[in-house]
Parts: C-alpha cells; structure tokens; sequence
C-alpha cells in the first residue's frame, strides 16, 4: 500500500481527480501494473490508476486474464474499474480508504462481490487507511459539496 501511496502522490495538481495509485501483484507477489489517475494530464476518460495498472498487467502476462492476481488502491474503485476488475478476474482487491460517493466496492454498490456476475474478488479494506484518508480529504470535501448540489437540483426538477 505504501507504494500505493507514493504513486498516489505522483499526481499533479490542479486536478479534478482524486490521488489515487494503483499497482497489480501476481500471485508470487511480483509487480506487474501500476497507475496513478491521471485523466487531466492524458485527455483519457478511463485513465484511472486501477484501469492503467490493469493494462500494464495484462501487457505483462501477455492476456487480459489476471488470475491470481491481487490489485492494491489508496481509494475504493468506482462503476468502471470495479468493473474492470472482475472482468480481469482479478482475485483480490486492496482498498486504503473508502469513497463514500462513487465507491463500487461498499459504499455505492457492491460490483465486485455482486452474485450475479460471472466472477466475484476477495476484498481487504482499510489497509493503511490513517495514510490513505488524508490524501483523499480535500476530494471529499468537494464530491460533498456536489453530492448536495446533485440533491438541491433533484428537488427542483433539474
């Protein structure tokens, strides 16, 4: 997870998207995939850390299969790398702090334990989550601030 963190940090501000770092472990613990979110500095919608670790991994193994693998994120994947995840296969997800707004692991929707796909991953939350909190709290902050605004303007209709 530390690892995790530092790429995390690697991040450059300004930017609409949350620090996050992702890595993807084999099941001997080698390193094969790491990101970090880097939408703005790409101009890629899906330039997630967990999708572009998830490349680099596939890459690495030479198929989109990651069986045994295990992925390792400071925050709590969202619709599309949760998705991603268990179409990888993906056997187990590590998450630093939880997204109380997008998460699909837990928090929004539970994607990758859902009994109606075709794959289901282990899940180990929290890890480190006293280093991976602050990292994520001024994005917070914000995504609360639109999750009031979404609720204002459903009420009037909008």
């Amino acid at each position: 997870m530390r690892k995790a963190i530092e790429l995390a940090r690697t991040r450059v501000p300004p930017s609409d998207d949350p620090p996050v770092g992702a890595l993807v472990y084999d099941i001997d613990g080698r390193l094969l995939g790491q990101g970090y979110h880097d939408r703005p500095g790409t101009g890629d919608p899906t330039a997630y850390a967990e999708l572009i670790a998830l490349r680099q991994a596939a890459d690495a193994v030479g198929g989109w299969r990651l069986d045994g693998c295990t992925v390792v994120t400071t925050l709590e994947p969202g619709v599309m790398a949760a998705g991603a995840l268990v179409l990888a296969r993906v056997q187990r997800l590590v998450i630093g702090s939880w997204d109380p707004y997008h998460g699909a692991v837990c928090s929004q929707w539970d994607l990758v334990r859902d009994r109606r796909l075709n794959h289901r991953l282990e899940v180990v939350s929290e890890v480190l989550s006293d280093e991976t909190d602050p990292l994520i709290a001024d994005y917070l902050e914000v995504e609360k601030h639109h999750a009031e605004q979404r609720r204002v303007d459903m009420r009037l209709g909008l």
